[in-house]
């Protein structure tokens, strides 16, 4: 059994990224594979809340939440984030916004625990 970093580095609106990271996510977990997901970039800006796709288009936010159900941690590089205006209720209060813009299946995370993670990895692959 083998764990995956899978590293979103591509924003949400430009590519299949979604898609495509969840698919591999989804295939590593049935073949008993252990999964955690890192926002990276403009990767982030698949954690805001407010993303609403175009008519016709799939939501990746039911493709997250899939991964999310099935205990994958959703990691969010927080100062990537931050850049993006995506912060979580805590960090909108302090700044007097009513709430946050971070959806809260995913979690605000750090590059130490990127660094951490991918020396316990056996492969980081990046979308």
């Amino acid at each position: 059994m083998a764990h995956f970093i899978i590293l979103v580095t591509s924003p949400h609106f430009e590519s299949n990224c979604a898609y495509s990271a969840s698919q591999f996510a989804s295939a590593a977990l049935d073949a008993n594979h252990t999964v955690s997901l890192f926002f990276y970039g403009a990767g982030v800006t698949h954690a805001n809340k407010f993303n609403i796709p175009q008519a016709g288009e799939p939501s990746s936010q039911a493709l997250w939440e899939s991964l999310s159900k099935q205990q994958v941690e959703l990691l969010v590089c927080a100062t990537a984030a931050g850049r993006r205006g995506i912060m979580d209720d805590k960090e909108a209060s302090q700044h007097a916004f009513k709430e946050g813009t971070l959806n809260p299946i995913f979690t605000l995370s750090g590059l130490t625990d990127l660094a951490a993670m991918t020396s316990q990895a056996d492969r980081v692959v990046q979308f």
